[in-house]
């Protein structure tokens, strides 16, 4: 008698189910037959599985409706992603169907489906008597100022949502006077993003009085819209007498000195942290913040206060004594700025987190801020991405953090730092017993940076992540690398994405792999590593810890993440 379905085995269908991804899983093999419910149901990965990512499968709303019936009797899923999947508004009325019946699922991204007023009109029905989503995404699908209304009276109603993100919609000043009128009632939502709406001064204006008496919001997302100084003015008359708000964000908007300065004196009794333009405004929110006792959290990104600004930004440090986050990224505040910065960090004891990535300081900036951070006993984290500060300032910062006892996050990914540069870095690092996150990803080190690197691991006992992505390095470099996880004890995670790495150096790699124990990630994807450089990597991992390993087999295979499980080797569509 041929076996069939009804007839297989238990474990042959486990098998089976083993080489299926999770999509398959769940929008092809449920509703199959009773019996084949049955041993789905018991099947491990399928009662473990809590997060689905179907990110850009461009699976359309026939195959979602597939997946939502799989989804009825799941209990388990609390995350699914479906960004990029041209669902339309078809597809938003089987997930909203879903959304009604499921009690498990937290968190729902739909960003960049093709929704638009129809189908904002099913999620906001769905939201209705939904009793356990908190997140849901819909940002990028041009719902309009009707789809930003019936949002809204979804939400009049709903009492477990926290966190919404409409960016990107068009929903403009008439859908944001419905989003408010939303919020006047709502006890809730915690988080909300309407950026790139088109929100302009009176839509500003509708949304501060609809928050007026909500006492739940504490991030607004409003960036990149076209609120001016008048709708500064409004947002600062709402900032006031608000005691919730922690983040408000507003960078790309129109707003110039005056709409700073309104924001500026809003603050001075606020809680809220954030973003406004040019340096006089810099200094309007300086003055503000003197003696503001509240603020933990500064964002400035993409202002361009330039280096003036940063002077304001640095006499605030000499002030404050409750600022404990900094981001001044993408400034223009060159190395006079970082100058500036680096002499209010001398006498600063609450500055933590300092983000001064992207302002072109060059080795004469990384030089100040390395006198910085030599008396600094409080800084924990710096970031330097993208600032132009080559091997000399790479040697700067190395010289400051001999006697450094504080940081424990350093990045200095994109700044062209070269072979010379990871050595100087690497020699400054011996003695340094906190760093535990160094990022060096895009600095040319090639295989004899690494070699530098690799000998500086053997011998640290503190850092647990490395990220040497977009180096250059190849089979040489990686059999450096390899060599110092057979000694390390620490190192947790190694990001060795976008490199020449090989068969053979996955085999070098492989081999250090077999004896360490600490190794829980490891980023190789978009290398040169084909079918026998996987074989090595697999043939290691039998008696490895490394959970995740995440690859590119070079024109052959797409992305893979593979996860171990009791030894064995799953793939898994990312």
């Amino acid at each position: 008698m041929p076996l069939t379905i009804l007839t297989l085995p238990v474990e042959i269908i486990y098998r089976i189910l083993d080489h299926q991804n999770d999509l398959t899983m769940l929008s092809s093999m449920r509703n199959v037959c009773q019996r084949f419910d049955t041993i789905v149901d018991r099947y491990r990965r399928y009662q473990t599985l809590t997060t689905l990512n179907l990110c850009d499968n461009k699976i359309g709303h026939i195959q979602t409706q597939h997946l939502v019936d799989g989804l009825r009797t799941n209990m388990t899923l609390t995350e699914l992603n479906l960004d990029y999947n041209q669902i339309g508004d078809v597809g938003a009325q089987h997930i909203a169907n879903a959304l009604q019946n499921h009690t498990t699922l937290t968190t729902l991204d739909l960003y960049h489906n093709n929704i638009g007023v129809v189908g904002a009109r099913h999620i906001a029905d769905g939201l209705r008597n939904n009793t356990t989503l908190t997140a849901l995404d819909l940002g990028g699908n041009e719902i309009g100022d009707v789809g930003a209304q019936h949002i809204a009276e979804g939400l009049r109603n709903n009492t477990i949502l926290t966190e919404l993100y409409l960016w990107c919609n068009l929903i403009g000043d008439v859908g944001a006077q419905h989003i408010a009128d939303g919020l006047r009632n709502n006890t809730t939502l915690t988080v909300l993003n309407l950026s790139d709406n088109r929100i302009g001064d009176v839509g500003a204006q509708r949304l501060v009085e609809g928050l007026r008496n909500n006492t739940t919001l504490t991030e607004l997302y409003l960036w990149c819209n076209l609120i001016g100084d008048v709708g500064a003015q409004h947002i600062a008359d709402g900032l006031r007498n608000n005691t919730t708000f922690t983040t408000l964000i507003l960078n790309e908007n129109q707003i110039g000195v005056i709409g700073a300065q309104h924001i500026a004196d809003g603050l001075r009794n606020n809680t809220v942290s954030e973003r406004i333009i040019g340096d006089v405004g810099a200094q309007h929110i300086a003055d503000g913040l003197r003696n503001n006792t509240t603020l933990t959290t500064l964002g400035l990104y993409e202002n361009q206060i330039g280096a003036v600004g940063a002077q304001h930004i640095a006499d605030l440090l000499r002030a404050n004594r409750t600022l404990t986050t900094l981001d001044l990224t993408h400034n223009q505040i060159g190395d006079v700025g970082a100058q500036h910065i680096a002499d209010g960090l001398r006498n600063n004891t609450t500055l933590t987190t300092l983000d001064l990535g992207e302002n072109q300081i060059g080795n004469v900036g990384a030089q100040h801020i390395a006198d910085g951070l030599r008396n600094n006993t409080t800084l924990t984290a710096l970031n330097l991405r993208d600032s132009q500060i080559g091997d000399v300032g790479a040697q700067h910062i190395a010289d400051g953090l001999r006697n450094n006892r504080t940081l424990t996050r350093l990045n200095l990914s994109g700044n062209q730092i070269g072979v010379v540069g990871a050595q100087r870095l690497v020699e400054g690092l011996r003695n340094n017993t906190t760093l535990t996150i160094l990022r060096l990803w895009c600095n040319w080190i090639g295989d004899v940076g690494a070699q530098h690197v690799a000998n500086a691991l053997r011998n640290n006992t503190t850092l647990s992540i490395l990220d040497l992505g977009h180096n250059e390095i190849g089979d040489v470099g990686a059999q450096h690398l390899a060599g110092a996880l057979q000694t390390n004890m620490t190192l947790t995670t190694l990001h060795l994405d976008e490199n020449q790495i090989g068969d053979v150096g996955a085999q070098h790699i492989a081999d250090g792999l077999r004896n360490n124990t600490i190794l829980t990630e490891l980023d190789l994807k978009e290398n040169q590593i084909g079918d026998v450089g996987v074989q090595h990597l697999t043939g290691a991992l039998q008696t490895n810890t490394v959970s995740i390993i995440l690859f590119l087999i070079y024109f052959i295979y797409p992305p893979v993440l593979f996860h171990t499980d009791t030894n064995r080797i799953k793939p898994r569509e990312q």
